[in-house]
């Protein structure tokens, strides 16, 4: 490996939630017991230096003494689009065709209020991500769920007629789509994503397609784009990104749309606009340069590799080890959901107090109900493999089999 993914850094009082929220918010992991440190497996951050060219080209910035109003850089949107040839394999994005969004549910809000009115349904699968959930319901939004289902080799499908019935029976005009979703990881394959776009073309709604997990992927897969699989897809499609998630930049802030449809970029423009918040910040502008530079390529290269080692090794000890706890193999993202109903109900306990056994312990991972998951924990491998491997030995000594 170039680039270091095995060193366990310090983040406790570096501005860094996964750790200093412990014990101290609703939803976050209580502190462990005595004896036992603590291993962040809960907030979607990662647990890795920043590439080097991050760090440089936001340090090259501060250099300059002066930070007053500015615009985006011609850079900017040439190296999102050279980002998007490269990777995705698309063609044909202009500048005009990239807005920034200060956050991706910030530009999920902006897209579905341009086209529905407080009160309407929004079609969104399940389980689903807790972000879509809150930022939905406090504006006032109907989510209308479309369970995705597990096949017979444990891979998470769209449920293509519930979808259909769905839409029609609660006359649904704007459906937000995942892709790779999360929290199950699926990376979708073309057929699917066209089929589900076909769908949306049927019942005439506008997609909202969050694909901010688009470059974290296991080796080997490929992420489609949803606008790329059709016309009207490209037509119909806010596409959202940021390189949040890929660079763990998320405490700097800075999303991007991709809107191909002029009528749709109006509208989405114009409903971001009326918050007067939704402004760029220079020094994310400059983070995202120094993230999209050719280093920054292979850096996520390197990542997707030790991802997908930290992958395999955590759903072969589940197997191995871990009696009546089922996972789906994540194609994408850095997440685990773990289906823990079978363990559960053989040892007469609820989710809640696996949770807790595993806090006690210092492993921080996250209670998945509020991602639709009945009984399911979530829990992040962006971790040094070491520290993977720790948190494993404990839940398997303490917790799963004490």
């Amino acid at each position: 490996m170039t680039y270091d993914f095995t060193s366990i850094i310090e983040r406790a009082g570096q501005d860094a939630m996964a750790v200093d929220a412990v014990g101290l918010r609703p939803g976050a992991p209580e502190q462990p017991a005595e004896g036992f440190d603590f291993i962040p497996m809960w907030v979607a951050d990662m647990n890795f230096p920043v590439v080097l060219t991050v760090q440089q080209a936001v340090a090259a910035r501060l250099a300059q003494p002066h930070f007053g109003y500015f615009s985006l850089h011609d850079e900017y949107f040439a190296k999102i689009i050279r980002w998007h040839e490269t990777r995705n394999r698309v063609t044909g994005i202009a500048p005009e065709h990239i807005g920034y969004e200060n956050g991706v549910l910030g530009g999920v809000i902006s897209t579905v209020s341009a086209f529905a009115a407080p009160g309407d349904a929004v079609l969104v699968h399940s389980p689903t991500y807790i972000g879509f959930t809150n930022s939905l319901t406090n504006a006032g939004f109907k989510i209308v769920h479309s369970p995705l289902k597990l096949d017979e080799n444990g891979v998470w499908r769209m449920d293509f007629a519930d979808m259909e019935e769905k839409l029609a029976q609660n006359h649904i005009h704007v459906a937000v789509f995942c892709s790779p979703h999360n929290p199950c990881g699926r990376v979708w394959e073309r057929a699917e994503v066209e089929r589900a776009m076909e769908l949306y073309r049927k019942y005439d709604c506008v997609v909202v397609s969050d694909e901010i997990w688009s470059d974290i992927i296991r080796p080997g897969l490929q992420h489609v784009p949803t606008q790329s699989v059709s016309e009207d897809a490209r037509m119909r499609t806010v596409a959202l990104y940021a390189p949040s998630k890929t660079f763990n930049l998320a405490g700097l802030v800075g999303s991007y749309h991709i809107i191909y449809n002029a009528y749709l970029r109006d509208r989405v423009r114009a409903q971001a606009s009326k918050c007067h918040y939704n402004e760029p910040n220079v020094l994310s502008m400059h983070a995202l340069m120094g993230a999209y530079e050719p280093e920054g390529y292979a850096w996520v290269d390197e990542l997707n590799q030790v991802i997908a080692g930290n992958v395999d090794y955590a759903c072969a000890y589940i197997a191995e080890h871990f009696d009546g706890v089922s996972v789906s193999k994540p194609q994408g993202t850095y997440m685990l959901f773990l289906d823990c109903t079978a363990w559960c109900e053989k040892h007469g306990c609820g989710v809640e107090d696996l949770l807790r056994a595993g806090w006690r312990v210092g492993v921080g991972w996250q209670d998945g109900r509020p991602f639709h998951g009945p009984c399911h924990i979530r829990m992040n491998l962006a971790l040094p493999l070491s520290r993977v491997q720790e948190a494993f030995a404990r839940l398997d000594k303490h917790v799963f089999n004490a």
